[in-house]
């Protein structure tokens, strides 16, 4: 990855919290912290990483990404809108009747989004019958699919994992959002699924263990996840939730409400004021 390349990520990743901030104050509602800890993974995926085609989003040969963790979708609406799939005003109209952007994602209504997504647990399994499907019709398609880490609780994800293993699916790359918290608190006091590593190992998966928020390392795990054969790959992210505003920062009150009117000002001026920085970068 070039340096002018890495920046053009760091101006979108930018643009993409941004996105976030206004979908989900215009809607008074939605998920907020687990959108921007994501956003960086979001904007790789869809500006670097899949093969896809904004002006034909259901081309049979297209790579395949699943948001298992399905609240988090203001995050996904905000790559897609800038990925060009569809009209970047439709991101304030999130949650409203009539909208095609709900508070999870609907793959019969929104450009780009292909799985409907929003049970936690279930997301994965899709994506494991994705990468399955695509071995016996020869599809040369990858599929990656995002679980948070309170998700990982679900005895579900971990049956679709010895899945993948069974079925030898390296088509398939597995990616966990760590930032350690999820609606209830600290994901430690929940119910801990440290060491995360150790366990995606022992269920047969080859593992790489990244900063969320480094571009150089996404570049660096993806490439890996391409090269793994006979197994599927999952790419473990630490990252901090609600990155990129500051008061939303590792606090776990922010994982499912919306800013006031005051508190989205702050949120965008901080988030312009980190735009302007890279673009002077």
């Amino acid at each position: 990855m070039t340096a002018l390349e890495k920046k053009q990520l760091m101006i979108a990743a930018c643009q993409v919290r941004m996105g976030v901030i206004e979908g989900v104050h215009a809607a008074k509602a939605g998920h907020p912290g687990g959108s921007l800890s994501a956003a960086d993974l979001f904007t790789y995926l869809y500006f670097r990483a899949l093969n896809i085609d904004p002006q034909d989003p259901q081309k049979q040969d297209r790579d395949r990404f699943v948001l298992s963790k399905g609240h988090t979708a203001p995050g996904l609406y905000a790559a897609l809108a800038l990925r060009s799939f569809f009209p970047r005003e439709e991101l304030t109209t999130l949650r409203q009747i009539g909208s095609r952007l709900q508070g999870h994602p609907n793959m019969n209504e929104t450009p780009g989004v292909d799985m409907s997504t929003g049970s936690l647990g279930q997301g994965i399994s899709a994506a494991a019958g994705m990468a399955l499907a695509a071995k016996y019709q020869k599809n040369p398609c990858r599929v990656y699919t995002l679980l948070g880490d309170g998700e990982i609780q679900e005895g579900q994800v971990w049956e679709a994992l010895m899945f993948a293993h069974h079925h030898k699916l390296d088509n398939l790359c597995v990616i966990i959002d760590n930032n350690g918290l999820q609606i209830d608190g600290a994901i430690t006091d929940v119910m801990s699924p440290y060491p995360i590593a150790d366990k995606l190992k022992a269920f047969g998966l080859a593992v790489a263990e990244i900063d969320g928020h480094d571009f150089d390392q996404m570049e660096a795990a993806f490439a890996k996840a391409r090269e793994t054969t006979g197994t599927p790959f999952a790419i473990v992210m630490k990252t901090t939730k609600g990155k990129g505003v500051s008061y939303m920062e590792n606090q776990a009150g922010w994982h499912g409400k919306a800013p006031n009117d005051a508190e989205y000002e702050q949120a965008m001026a901080e988030l312009k004021a980190r735009l302007a920085e890279v673009e002077g970068m």
